[in-house]
């Protein structure tokens, strides 16, 4: 649906994004997660043709962006960071504003705006003056003008901000509402908000797309986690027949992490290829055969945040490495 290609951003002598390419499906939930300053609103901005990109091209179903700015335009939803809403405006006045403002037909206006503030839960705030409303309710109001034109794409930057816990729970539940019927993007530095909610998730560094994967595949580490009271020998024995079918790295592959109370922890690396599953299915049935107990078996499952602190501080490394050769 959109594809962006070596697509980037110059100020000056300042690269905001630099040669970013990427694929987003219909029907997906992604997540541009990075740092303040990373990129993330710039892309954002250049998705909705709001400004253009330095370099690069980006297409939305194969209509190009630049050529057919108006057109594509009427598929995208778009939530700035900085609400754009007229705090003296009541919320019913301003949506009825912002559908004329994207040109729907006079005599559906009611019907528009009446399925906006739905499916926002803005019915009680809807004569109130935008000024009066809390800071969750006034992000409500800005998804109601993203979508009062039913957007196949929805781009939300930061639609969390500075909301409370009790707020950020009914704006994942509205968004997860509106992924049903849309594309959805999503901009944030607010790990737990890609964990909650997206699919697929783009890691942004320093103007440089670092990351490009689905969340299943950023948190598979490829180890499997064992707690048993077999020895190190007998967990390696065990695993001789899975790296003879490739399924293990390593012939000796376990590695002790740590014994407690007589139970060894160990961290078994896995191939690319191999079947998790039967892997630790396979271990079981060697240990418990050979009169071992098995207190755990498990693949390891990487967190977000340290795939993303460990992106950073790499790139970080790297530059400080460059810098340092240049002098």
């Amino acid at each position: 649906m959109i594809h962006a290609n070596n697509i980037g951003r110059r100020y000056g002598e300042f690269t905001a994004v630099g040669n970013v390419s990427f694929d987003i499906q219909a029907g997906e939930i992604v997540g541009l997660l990075g740092h303040n300053g990373a990129g993330k609103t710039t892309i954002m901005k250049m998705l909705t043709g709001y400004i253009e990109p330095s370099t690069g091209s980006i297409t939305i179903n194969s209509v190009p962006l630049s050529e057919n700015t108006d057109e594509l335009q009427q598929l995208i939803g778009y939530l700035p960071e900085n609400l754009p809403v007229y705090p003296e405006m009541t919320v019913m006045d301003y949506l009825y504003y912002c559908a004329q403002m994207r040109n729907i037909e006079p005599l559906q206006l009611d019907e528009h705006v009446a399925v906006a503030i739905q499916k926002t839960e803005l019915a009680s705030k809807a004569l109130n003056p935008i000024s009066t409303l809390s800071r969750g309710f006034k992000q409500r109001v800005g998804v109601a003008q993203a979508l009062i034109h039913n957007p196949k794409i929805l781009i939300l930057d930061e639609p969390t901000n500075g909301l409370d816990p009790h707020q950020t729970q009914q704006m994942r539940t509205l968004i997860r509402t509106l992924a049903t019927h849309a594309t959805v993007i999503i901009s944030t530095h607010i790990m737990q908000e890609v964990d909650a909610l997206c699919d697929r998730v783009l890691i942004l560094d320093s103007g440089g797309l670092a990351v490009d994967q689905s969340m299943e595949e950023l948190r598979r580490s490829n180890i499997i986690a064992l707690n048993t009271n077999a020895n190190l020998a007998a967990v390696n024995a065990s695993l001789a027949s899975y790296y003879l079918d490739n399924q293990l790295v390593d012939s000796a592959a376990a590695a002790l992490i740590k014994t407690l109370d007589n139970i060894n922890t160990y961290h078994i690396p896995v191939g690319e290829s191999a079947n998790t599953a039967e892997l630790c299915n396979g271990i079981i049935q060697d240990l418990i055969a050979n009169k071992y107990r098995i207190f755990a078996i498990h693949p390891l499952m990487r967190d977000l945040e340290s795939v993303f602190r460990r992106i950073h501080l790499n790139n970080k490394t790297a530059t400080q490495n460059e810098a340092s050769h240049a002098v």
